[in-house]
């Protein structure tokens, strides 16, 4: 593995493990009100650009990254839903 994959790999990690903590504080106090609906969405379709972009260059660091964080933002956007 190259050191610009590795590079890739830590980026995508930290920005990853960032929304963690608001989706567990969201599950764990049953409330979203502070989460904004627009900002989900906005950041939820860039996410989703951002994977296709990944396949298509086939940036295994671009595709995990921003595959799973779009799974998390989607976890935060149901909680948004059901807790609204």
């Amino acid at each position: 593995m190259d050191l610009i994959t590795i590079i890739g790999l830590a980026a995508g990690t930290l920005t990853t493990i960032a929304f963690l903590p608001q989706m567990f504080q969201t599950w764990k106090t049953k409330s979203a009100k502070d989460v904004s609906f627009v900002m989900l969405i906005t950041f939820m379709t860039g996410l989703f650009l951002w994977f296709i972009y990944g396949i298509i260059l086939g940036a295994l660091p671009i595709i995990i990254a921003n595959g799973v964080t779009l799974f998390f933002n989607f976890i935060i956007l149901l909680l948004k839903i059901k807790y609204r």
